[in-house]
Formats: structure tokens, C-alpha cells, sequence
């Protein structure tokens, strides 16, 4: 069930009235069955897997509180709480593993051996990937890891438990919440809140702007392009490539602000997922902004358990390409990922080895870094290589990627960018000019964020016509402005694909 679909809009109104007037002792189980009714609307068969992957978190959470009672040697206790926690996530992994990575894995097998001329006949699963399974998957082995390391206690109440891995405003696409934060919330029943209510409905507002307004509309550019790279060279790959990075931000950030939004109205807080990237001065800052909750994971479980930066430089630059590396690989089963991924550590690596240089160039040339025009530069750049890194992201092998990076470079066609060529990709003039219009929006919110300024705040410290009234204008913008029409079928989050 989409976010941006006729169901959810019939669903969640349904689930929210009926989760205030039931009594305090239902809350949860009603919350539990909405959550997987949520996810059997796309396949009932996977609503098993989830259960399991729940059920061996859950038990190895109370193994792991028993062995801590246990009356043994420290060194014996932690030798069987390492073995419980390897045991889940071995168990889990090989369960994401099988439906994630089983074909890629054969293909790269495949391919492996044939550098040695050694064939081998690898036959093609038809496995259909679980949606979302990678984050919930994540989400419900930081909980072990919490309970392992005496962060948390053990939930007794399975259906509790089973409700943290399960709840549906973010099971599918994150955020990834942390049991210290969510568990203890799903505890307590809500009562109706009118503000929170609407302040979730407001942020749900912006989360549909952000994806059928802005990431729709630049999706129908970029797939145009995309799709015939060979034709739309030079330019139209440099807009599409930016306009791609514009789609997956509004599209992504747009679902968890939808989710952070229909939790609100539920008295659920959910964490801030994006705190405007690109508006980042450097490649380390916009992973610091960009998908929180997965980047503050791996620094947690990954990360810091490889040793983080306290065993030398070159084991720290070891550690952070194989954190991204793994990020990559966590995003799909594709070499592209895994370039993606390696870039953006490589980005890292590289700029940390060359900051004394950089110190020294500031010095030399007596530059300001805290002027607006440094600060410019930087986010530029930052941009263009995160830009860069999308290329791979987007294509669908390394062979198209290099292709679409070769009609960049040797594609010279600076005119379309005005005589109207661009207007030719799948938007007209006024779609285009009205979606640069989104982009400054975007940006003024974005930079707004930075600023520590709310707009939501502002909106609800107005009188009420005025709140009304802005209410009333979005959902005028998202019905005239909308990806909607003759043929429309609700468009799927990129995000679900992992």
C-alpha cells in the first residue's frame, strides 16, 4: 500500500479513528493488525517473513537477559551472549541474504569463474524481493544489539516487540528507529491530540509536495533521458543527473516525512531521517544529513565495532570505505551499488588526506572560510560530486554508467539549454519552469532547517483562518500540481526497492 494511493487515503483515517476510540488495552494489537494489514497489501506470503525475522529478535533479546543472570565467569558470559547474537544475525541475514543477493551472488560467481575460463551453468531464481525487508531487517537487529550491550532491557510482551518491528508509518522505508526511541512510545496508548494532530497533518502535506509535485514531475525527465542515453547526450544527461539527484531526495525524504507525519497524529515520534544535504559544504557533512537513521546505524553496529578512528589512520580509512562499501551493497544487489557506495568513501578518504593541503591553501591565500562565497564553492562542489555518484546509482550495470559518463564528456550540446530542447524530455515549458519554482521552494525550507527556523511552527502560531487557509491552498497544490490524470497509477517510492 502506497502512501500516494487511493487505499492509504481510505486506510489511515480508518485505522487513526478507530486506534482513539478503542479502549487503552487494544491500542496496541489494533496498531499490530493495521501494521500488517499495511504489509500484506503487497504480498500476504511475506507477512511470514517479517514474523520470523520478529520472533528470532525477540527470543534472542530474552537469551540475551538470561545468560546476563546466569552466575559464570564474565569471560564465559560474554563468550554465549556473542554466540546468541551471532546465531540472530546469522539467522537474519541469511534470510536477506536469500532474497536479496542469492542471484546476484551466483551471477558474480558466474563471472568470477569465466576470467578463468571456466564456465558454469547457474540457474536464474525468480525471487521476488521482499519490500522493505532491508529495513526492518536493520531495524530489529539494533535491537538485539541494544539488548547485548546492556543499552535496553529485553520486551517481555512479544506483541509489543512485534508491533516496534512492524509499525506501519515507517516499516517499509525507514526511518530505521532505534528501540530506545520507539519501544517505549508504542507502550503507552495515545490519547487524541488535536495539535499534534494537525502539526502531523501538515508535515504529511509537505511529504506529498515533495513526492508527487516535485519527485514525480523530475522522475518523468530523468526517465526519459535515462531510458535513451544513447539519443540524450552531453546536457541532457548533466540536467537529468541533476534532476535524478533532486528525484531521489524529494522522493525519499518525502516518504519519511509522510511517515513522520502519520505517526505524529498517532503520538509517535519518529527521528528526523534528512536535514537538507545539500546544502552540505562537504561529502563527510552530507552523510551526516542524508538517510540519519541508516548512516548513525552503521556507524553503531559497524563503524565503531571495526574500530572506528582509535586504531590509526589507515585503519580508520579502512573502516570508513568498508561502512560505504557495505552501504552500497545494502541498497541493491549490483556491482553499480557498490561503486556508489565506494565513491562516497573514497570522496572521504581522499578529502581527509588532503585537508592539511587545503589548510594550507587557505592560509596562502588569505581565504574566509566563513564567507558566503566559500561556503558556495564548497556546496557546489559537494554537489557535483554527490551528483557524480548518482550516475551509478541510477544506471542498471557499470557498463551504462561508463556510457552515460562517456556522452557527458564528448556530447558537446550547450544550446539546449536554450532553445528549448529540454522541453522535449517529457516536460513542456511551464512544467519545467514550474518545477525550477519547486526547486527554490525546497531550498528556502532547506535553508530555513539550517537556520533552526520551523515553518511549521510559524503556520500554527497564526490565527485560525490563516491555518485553514494554507491547509486549504496545499491540497489545491497537490490536486492541480500532482502527477495525477487519465491513466495515473500511484507511483512506488524509490526507496522501496531496498
Amino acid at each position: 500500500m502506497l502512501f500516494n494511493s487511493a487505499d492509504f487515503l481510505i486506510f489511515f483515517p480508518i485505522v487513526t479513528v478507530l486506534y482513539f476510540l478503542i479502549p487503552n488495552k487494544w491500542k496496541k494489537y489494533w496498531l499490530l493488525a493495521a501494521s500488517y494489514y499495511f504489509y500484506m497489501s503487497w504480498n500476504p506470503k511475506y507477512a511470514l517473513l517479517i514474523l520470523f525475522s520478529t520472533a528470532a529478535t525477540y527470543f534472542s533479546g530474552l537469551l540475551l537477559e538470561r545468560i546476563n543472570q546466569i552466575n559464570a565467569p564474565e569471560a564465559k558470559i560474554k563468550h554465549w551472549k556473542m554466540f546468541a547474537v551471532g546465531l540472530c544475525f546469522g539467522i537474519n541475514l541469511a534470510i536477506l541474504f536469500f532474497f536479496k543477493y542469492f542471484n546476484f551472488a551466483l551471477d558474480t560467481l558466474s563471472k568470477a569463474f569465466s576470467l578463468f575460463h571456466i564456465q558454469l551453468s547457474v540457474p536464474a531464481f525468480d525471487i521476488v524481493l521482499p519490500v522493505g525487508i532491508s529495513f526492518y531487517t536493520f531495524q530489529a537487529l539494533s535491537y538485539t544489539m541494544d539488548v547485548y550491550r546492556n543499552e535496553i532491557k529485553a520486551e517481555k510482551n512479544f506483541f509489543q516487540y512485534a508491533l516496534f518491528v512492524s509499525f506501519f508509518p515507517q516499516l517499509v522505508a525507514g526511518p530505521i528507529e532505534r528501540s530506545s526511541n520507539l519501544l517505549g512510545q508504542l507502550a503507552e496508548p495515545k490519547k487524541f491530540n488535536f495539535f499534534q494532530a494537525r502539526d502531523g497533518f501538515i508535515q504529511m502535506l509537505w511529504g506529498f509536495f515533495l513526492k508527487i509535485v516535485i519527485a514525480d514531475r523530475a522522475a518523468v525527465f530523468v526517465n526519459t533521458v535515462y531510458g535513451d542515453y544513447l539519443t540524450y547526450g552531453g546536457w541532457y544527461l548533466v540536467i537529468a543527473t541533476l534532476l535524478f539527484a533532486l528525484q531521489i531526495y524529494c522522493d525519499f525524504y518525502g516518504y519519511s516525512v509522510i511517515a513522520k507525519g502519520a505517526a505524529k497524529i498517532l503520538g509517535i515520534e519518529l527521528m528526523e531521517n534528512f536535514h537538507a544535504p545539500y546544502l552540505a559544504t562537504s561529502v563527510a557533512n552530507f552523510w551526516q544529513r542524508w538517510h540519519i537513521s541508516l548512516t548513525s546505524w552503521f556507524r553503531d553496529y559497524l563503524y565503531i565495532p571495526l574500530g572506528g578512528s582509535r586504531k590509526g589512520t589507515l585503519r580508520k580509512y579502512l573502516n570508513k570505505l568498508i561502512v560505504f562499501l557495505v552501504s552500497g551493497l545494502w541498497h541493491g544487489a549490483n556491482m553499480t551499488f557498490l561503486v556508489w557506495g565506494g565513491l562516497n568513501g573514497l570522496y572521504q578518504v581522499i578529502g581527509d588526506i588532503l585537508k592539511p593541503l587545503r589548510d594550507k591553501l587557505v592560509g596562502w591565500f588569505s581565504l574566509n572560510r566563513s564567507s558566503l562565497g566559500h561556503k558556495l564553492a564548497q556546496t557546489l562542489w559537494t554537489i557535483f560530486l554527490i551528483s557524480f555518484s548518482w550516475i551509478f546509482f541510477r544506471a542498471k550495470s557499470i557498463t551504462e554508467s561508463l556510457a552515460i559518463i562517456k556522452q557527458i564528456i564528448t556530447v558537446r550540446n550547450p544550446w539546449i539549454l536554450f532553445d528549448g530542447g529540454l522541453y522535449e524530455c517529457g516536460l513542456n515549458s511551464k512544467n519545467f519552469g514550474f518545477l525550477l519554482i519547486c526547486v527554490v521552494v525546497l531550498l528556502f525550507a532547506d535553508y530555513c532547517k539550517t537556520r533552526g527556523i520551523e515553518i511549521r511552527k510559524i503556520i500554527q502560531q497564526q490565527d485560525a483562518w490563516f491555518r485553514c487557509l494554507y491547509i486549504a491552498f496545499s491540497i489545491l497544490v497537490l490536486l492541480i500540481f500532482g502527477m495525477w490524470g487519465p491513466g495515473y497509477d500511484a507511483s512506488v517510492f524509490v526507496y522501496f526497492q531496498f
